[in-house]
């Protein structure tokens, strides 16, 4: 197993990380703690945890190095969909300090 992280900029990260929870969580399992504003999501070879701070959704996958690429792009597409109108930019970093997969929200 190996991990990639993501700290997506927003003034809204408890909502943004309440909605991807929620619906990433409906297939395979999630839970979304209200009083905490954290989270987790199951995903097939794989677990997200979401946390918040002040301005920042901290995103952090572990994935089979095989499925990592996928799933931060299947988190990242969600979230940046959901927050298309704030311009969310969810920019992935390996565990190794490469850089992952990026994905915003481009003009149609």
């Amino acid at each position: 197993m190996t991990t990639s992280r993501a700290l997506v900029s927003t003034d809204r990260p408890a909502r943004y990380g309440k909605q991807l929870v929620n619906h990433l969580g409906r297939k395979m399992g999630g839970e979304w703690d209200e009083a905490a504003s954290t989270g987790w999501v199951v995903l097939p070879d794989s677990r997200l945890e979401v946390t918040t701070a002040d301005g920042v959704l901290d995103l952090a996958l572990t994935s089979t190095e095989e499925s990592l690429e996928q799933f931060e792009g299947v988190v990242g597409r969600h979230l940046v969909r959901f927050g298309s109108r704030d311009e969310l930019v969810c920019a992935w970093t390996r565990a190794d300090g490469s850089a992952g997969t990026r994905q915003e929200h481009l003009e149609d």
